[in-house]
């Protein structure tokens, strides 16, 4: 008989030892994930820091709106005669002031203003108004207006004292009010309406045929 094949032993299984290296690798790229979202958080934030800085800078600096300012250059009387002097006269007199005014611009934008509206008063009474055009202020600049008003006499002569005064003196009281509204618009993103008011005294000198002694006072509405 043959002796039977011999059979060697299979080797025993090797187990091999898990490498730490894919662990390694995994917990470093989880890190650089975790760092860079560090990263970009703090990119955020002071990009975010630096927006709202130049913001509140411009805010208080360039978006800044001023207070328009309105004033009176003059005013000229026409129709006034030295010899007016009874109610009849006066009643048949066409007298009209010219209104000379400014609107000055303070700010960095244009400041755009509908119908401005000027009053002339005597003692309480509205005796005269007129509107002048919508127009436009540059920026820094200065914006012309004049209107003429066409003084109502019969409203004058309502009062007794206006005989008394221009027989008398010849100086007569009288007031005024101008109202300019508009809006300053800056980079289309500011908008700030304004309403610039002006009120005056003055003193119609009817010898002399002038205007004199004129006070104004401003008042600015935001």
């Amino acid at each position: 008989m043959t002796d039977p094949e011999h059979v060697r032993p299979l080797a025993p299984a090797t187990v091999l030892p898990v490498s730490d290296e894919s662990d390694s690798n995994h917990n470093s790229k989880t890190l650089r994930r975790r760092r860079n979202r560090i990263r970009c958080l703090i990119c955020v934030t002071v990009t975010s820091l630096i927006l709202v800085t130049i913001v509140l800078a411009l805010t208080f600096t360039v978006f800044k709106v001023k207070d328009p300012i309105i004033k009176m250059n003059g005013v000229r009387i026409n129709g006034l005669s030295s010899t007016i002097g009874t109610q009849t006269q006066l009643l048949g007199a066409n007298i009209s002031m010219i209104v000379d005014a400014s609107v000055k611009n303070p700010n960095a934008a244009s400041f755009r203003y509908s119908n401005t509206t000027t009053g002339i008063y005597y003692k309480g009474t509205v005796v005269g108004e007129a509107r002048g055009p919508p127009g436009r202020a540059r920026p820094h600049r200065t914006a012309r207006m004049n209107m003429t008003v066409d003084i109502m006499m019969d409203r004058m002569l309502l009062n007794p004292d206006l005989a008394r005064e221009v027989s008398g003196s010849g100086l007569v009281n009288v007031g005024s009010y101008t109202r300019v509204s508009g809006k300053v618009t800056i980079m289309g993103i500011v908008k700030k309406h304004v309403t610039v008011k002006m009120n005056c005294t003055m003193v119609v000198n009817v010898t002399g045929q002038a205007i004199q002694d004129v006070d104004c006072k401003n008042n600015i509405d935001l």
